[in-house]
């Protein structure tokens, strides 16, 4: 079999490369003297470690975004999540249907590997409702934030469109670059910010198939129609687990810093309520966080490792290796418990290969995180709380920090940067796209049962 061949076989890899294409290009861009805010040339692994945070939707930063960065650096960064957050895929496949008016099909292939359509036949419907609930929701938030900026801060009218364009953009895509040094703590007790922003977290992270199932449940239900609306197994398990998770979130976090005095205790009660909630919802995994991360409480640091981990929906813009991940990883155990042969969910039996899946890209963010913090402490001095919320929040494309990020030597922030791509393409993507073919089994070997346990 050819090489091109091959490569047709296995178009994770043309996702894989057009994400280092784009990183590569940002790169260039941001080096550029135009880019910086004293028009001086970006340092080379400053202006990559930037691109690739902003083209992985990260957030994680070596240099104050809004100060460092001159106007034309943020709307390259701003451009870069965009494209990172919509998908290269899905942004080609939109460009060959509005230039050849039909996608090929390496394309369509491409396209599905990136936005997980169920069949070749729907990839370009799901490449444009992608693009379009993106566009719709951003423009909503774009619009609520720019208000609150221009009415309550007395931000300019185009300065305040700005803002609300930016940070909208970052929320939606779960980006979590803010254009403030301290990110949004200067809002935390500021609803009309922070709800906003949230809503567009939840949105971006929930993934565009279960938005999809909701926005038709609700559809049907303001046309008053009989037919009740069938959810998807996916969606019901993604809605399930993300929500539990939020809430059991929400409750330890705000249990633990509500009187912590550099956290939530100087807030009052409603303004700690609300930065609660949202310190919960931002490891889903956008980045803005409204508290100084370095002054939580260790235990929540580590609820935060595990959230960030975790991570949100498939199929959209969270990274982490995804509640449904982390549901069948659970189902698993619960039907091994049981001492069942088949592991069913809420009437569904789910296949061998998905439960497979589950365990690899599990255990490959296991390994990945792992083996970074280790190396970060043997090349860092600090300690593993620390190291262990950094690598996490790379590789789940969270950009959330304990502020070490910019002090981290050259080696270090390599490291992460490798984190960050691979966390947002998947573990499984990323060893599908190396992979030269796919290796059929034409014999089994004699059953045999090691000792676990």
């Amino acid at each position: 079999m050819t090489r091109r061949a091959l490569g047709a076989r296995h178009p994770a890899r043309f996702v894989v490369l057009g994400f280092a294409g784009a990183v590569a290009v940002g790169t260039l861009l941001l080096m550029l003297p135009v880019a910086t805010a004293d028009g001086s040339a970006a340092a080379p692994l400053t202006a990559l470690f930037t691109a690739t945070s902003a083209v992985c939707v990260t957030g994680l930063v070596v240099v104050d975004t809004g100060g460092y960065w001159s106007t034309f650096g943020e709307v390259v960064i701003i451009g870069l999540i965009q494209v990172g957050g919509l998908g290269i895929m899905a942004l080609a496949s939109l460009l060959g249907l509005l230039v050849a008016r039909r996608m090929g099909l390496k394309m369509r292939l491409a396209a599905q590997t990136e936005t997980k359509a169920t069949g070749l036949g729907d990839s370009r419907v799901v490449v444009l409702g992608v693009i379009r609930l993106s566009l719709a929701v951003e423009a909503v938030i774009a619009v609520l934030l720019a208000l609150r900026f221009a009415l309550h801060y007395d931000e300019p009218i185009g300065r305040a469109a700005y803002l609300g364009v930016f940070h909208a953009v970052s929320a939606y895509n779960n980006a979590g670059f803010a254009l403030w040094p301290d990110s949004l703590t200067r809002f935390a007790t500021d609803p009309w910010i922070l709800v906003p922003i949230s809503a567009a977290i939840i949105i971006g992270g929930l993934g565009f198939p279960v938005v999809i199932e909701v926005i038709r449940a609700a559809r049907r239900r303001l046309r008053r129609e009989r037919r009740r609306p069938h959810w998807s197994l996916h969606t019901k398990i993604t809605l399930i687990t993300y929500g539990t998770i939020a809430l059991l979130g929400i409750v330890a976090i705000t249990a633990i810093e509500w009187s912590n005095p550099r956290t939530l205790g100087p807030l009052g009660t409603p303004g700690s309520l609300l930065t609660g909630a949202f310190s919960a919802i931002s490891p889903r995994t956008a980045g803005f966080n409204a508290v100084d991360i370095g002054e939580m409480h260790p235990a929540t640091l580590l609820i935060t490792d595990v959230m960030m981990f975790i991570g949100g929906g498939s199929a959209g813009t969270a990274g982490g290796i995804k509640v449904t991940t982390f549901a069948l990883l659970a189902f698993v155990i619960i039907t091994e418990a049981r001492g069942e042969p088949t592991v069913h969910v809420m009437g569904r039996r789910l296949a061998a290969s998905v439960q497979r899946q589950a365990v690899s890209v599990a255990l490959l963010g296991v390994g990945a995180v792992f083996a970074s913090a280790v190396a970060l402490m043997l090349l860092t001095p600090y300690n593993l709380n620390d190291v262990l919320f950094e690598t996490t929040s790379a590789f789940a494309t969270v950009g959330l920090s304990t502020g070490i990020t910019a002090d981290l030597p050259g080696a270090a922030q390599l490291i992460l940067i490798g984190l960050m791509f691979v966390g947002r393409l998947g573990p499984i993507t990323f060893a599908s796209a190396l992979a030269l073919r796919d290796r059929g089994r034409r014999y089994e070997l004699p059953e045999e049962r090691p000792i676990v346990g």
